[in-house]
């Protein structure tokens, strides 16, 4: 490749990933709430007892108006906490990371709110069930391991793995991804 057609394909390149960001920017209102992992958890304890005081049945399991059911939801979150800590097992190139990545994850702090595909999986995780009898203590057990996860990782202090789409994150970053990542999936739950 000659060095011109190089330099017009990252110009291009830079040119795309900008255009994209800009619009990801214009298109997310922003967040007034707090985003902290000790409001996440005052929300799950909320959700947790309305869940007790109104025992789900069979029949009446429509807490979500997207693809994925309440169980799949909470099991989503807590993976995303849990490789934070442990390894993603897939990561998107290094490329990818360093551009769209990151300049996506800093618009969406910058919003305080993120946007994303709400029934797309992460990348490698074990596929998320769709259970045949979705009853009250099947949503309980995923919404305590998220619940679980979001307490680990408050009381990590290890070295945080790279997210499969951001790259390298502080443990502050993290926390902020991980409050407006369920707070993006909320918009889905019927409370």
């Amino acid at each position: 490749m000659n060095r011109r057609l190089f330099l017009k394909t990252i110009f291009a390149g830079g040119t795309i990933t900008t255009a994209s960001v800009g619009v990801l920017w214009f298109s997310i209102d922003t967040e007034t709430e707090p985003l902290t992992i000790s409001g996440t958890l005052a929300k799950l304890s909320k959700f947790r007892q309305q869940l007790l005081d109104n025992p789900a049945t069979e029949d009446d399991i429509s807490f979500t108006t997207g693809n994925w059911n309440l169980h799949q939801i909470f099991t989503h979150c807590a993976q995303s906490v849990e490789y934070s800590m442990l390894g993603y097992p897939e990561h998107k190139s290094d490329v990818f990371k360093q551009t769209i990545g990151s300049l996506a994850f800093s618009a969406f702090v910058a919003k305080g709110k993120m946007s994303h595909n709400l029934s797309e999986a992460i990348p490698g995780a074990p596929v998320l069930e769709q259970l045949q009898e979705l009853k009250t203590q099947n949503i309980l057990a995923a919404m305590n391991r998220f619940t679980t996860s979001l307490i680990d990782f408050e009381s990590y202090t290890g070295k945080l793995q790279p997210h499969f789409a951001y790259g390298e994150l502080s443990k502050q970053e993290y926390a902020l991804a991980h409050v407006m990542h369920f707070n993006n999936h909320l918009v889905e739950i019927n409370v």
